[in-house]
């Protein structure tokens, strides 16, 4: 039900609009009960009742879907199903009578406790039994000018009006309840997919802790590996290319160094342009930081190899690699970024840019880690900017009896390549 609905509302106030339309249309169908026995007694004032309460919420459904104003709507609703069912019950002469017609009046504060609120829904209680206690004062006094009713009238009266209020709570609870829980799913839904864009933007212990207001998140890590890697000529390739094609080309490179990072468990920072920047340590501290960044700087080599051999395309990569200290955190506010800071990053981007092609070079501290495991040859003494003269090597491969601990994960890899391919 879409009557009355405003293109800004909420899916609470469209759930409580359609409730409201829903109910006044389910009590005034059943109040042409009411209206023909009534009449077909004879007794036109009672009949009268229920009849009005049916034109006005003809009335009022109309103007809401015209007009929108639910207040209005709402408000006049849960007036008359509060009065009409006692000015009724007083109409025909007292509770046993009317067959106690006015629990009908208990749609009243229900409604206002489905539409409005827990504290707004309490005075329209309080206004329910204080009708029920002027009913009770005043029942000697209507008995005794009591309309004549069939017994048989009286007792069916009862049932359907216990019946009849009953059911209608029933069901308008019910179509709340299903309407509050398919809005719950499709909130949780929105929540997992926020959850997922988060964590393709954070690592999980930083976005977890950025949930928590935590503020700040600023952290010193005393021991760390950083990689940077940049396409060769990459320049002169995006000016042969079509946009679609570039952006393709390296949605496919850099979506399969991806899959290495995710495999080897290190954190990829971001990328700039055609560079690729990750990390071992970070978030989490992790003692082999630099023999499984170099292990993903081996692996990186031959994903760039197979793309150019698909794409009839030659591309080459450098990596720079360094070990050391760093600073982390989250900067911004509108979009975010965990990134890195201190000389470590720096100087692992100088071996990146300083690099040969085709080659992983990483700096004397990140080979005094990695000489027990991997082979390396010295490159010797480069000029780094800012740094001056700095010793360099050259990543070869694992030592003989030393595979790269990344292997067991190769069937895994093999499934995300081919999953890359086939998209």
């Amino acid at each position: 039900m879409e009557t009355g609905v405003l293109p800004s509302d909420s899916d609470e106030i469209r759930v409580r609009k359609a409730v409201l339309v829903l109910s006044t249309t389910l009590m005034a169908s059943l109040a042409c009960v009411w209206v023909v026995t009534y009449a077909s007694l004879g007794l036109w004032l009672p009949a009268a009742i229920p009849f009005v309460y049916q034109l006005a919420s003809l009335v009022s459904i109309w103007t809401f879907s015209r007009t929108r104003r639910y207040v209005l709507f709402r408000d006049s609703q849960l007036f008359m199903s509060l009065m009409l069912p006692f000015a009724l019950q007083w109409s025909l002469g007292g509770f046993e009578t009317s067959s106690a017609v006015c629990i009908w009046a208990l749609t009243s504060p229900l409604g206002a406790l489905l539409f409005m609120d827990a504290r707004r829904s309490l005075p329209w209680f309080v206004a329910f039994g204080g009708l029920v206690a002027v009913s009770a004062a005043i029942d000697p006094a209507l008995a005794d000018g009591a309309v004549d009713m069939p017994n048989a009238a009286v007792v069916t009266f009862f049932a359907l009006n216990i019946l009849g209020t009953s059911a209608t709570a029933y069901a308008l609870l019910t179509y709340f309840v299903r309407e509050r829980e398919r809005a719950h799913r499709a909130l949780e839904a929105e929540q997992a997919k926020s959850e997922r864009l988060l964590l393709n933007v954070l690592p999980k212990p930083v976005a977890a802790r950025l949930k928590e207001h935590e503020g700040i998140i600023a952290d010193d890590y005393p021991a760390a590996t950083v990689l940077f890697a940049d396409i060769v000529g990459f320049t002169q390739l995006s000016e042969r290319l079509s946009a679609a094609d570039l952006v393709s080309l390296l949605d496919r490179i850099f979506a399969s160094w991806d899959a290495l990072a995710a495999s080897y468990r290190v954190e990829k920072i971001k990328t700039i342009g055609d560079a690729y920047m990750a990390a071992a340590g970070v978030p989490v501290p992790r003692d082999d930081h630099a023999e499984v960044i170099a292990e993903m700087a081996l692996a990186m080599r031959p994903e760039v190899a197979r793309c150019s051999a698909d794409l009839g395309v030659p591309l080459e990569v450098r990596i720079g690699i360094d070990s050391g200290p760093v600073v982390a955190g989250v900067i911004g506010s509108a979009k975010f970024i965990y990134d890195l800071w201190g000389d470590t990053v720096n100087t692992a981007s100088r071996m990146e840019s300083h690099a040969s092609p085709g080659t992983i070079q990483v700096t004397e501290r990140a080979h005094d880690r990695l000489r027990h495991r991997f082979e390396l040859s010295r490159r010797g003494s480069i000029d780094v900017k800012g740094k001056g003269p700095m010793t360099s090597y050259v990543l070869i491969g694992p030592r003989a009896g030393n595979a790269p601990r990344g292997s067991s994960g190769d069937q895994d890899m093999e499934a995300s390549r081919t999953g890359l391919h086939q998209g």
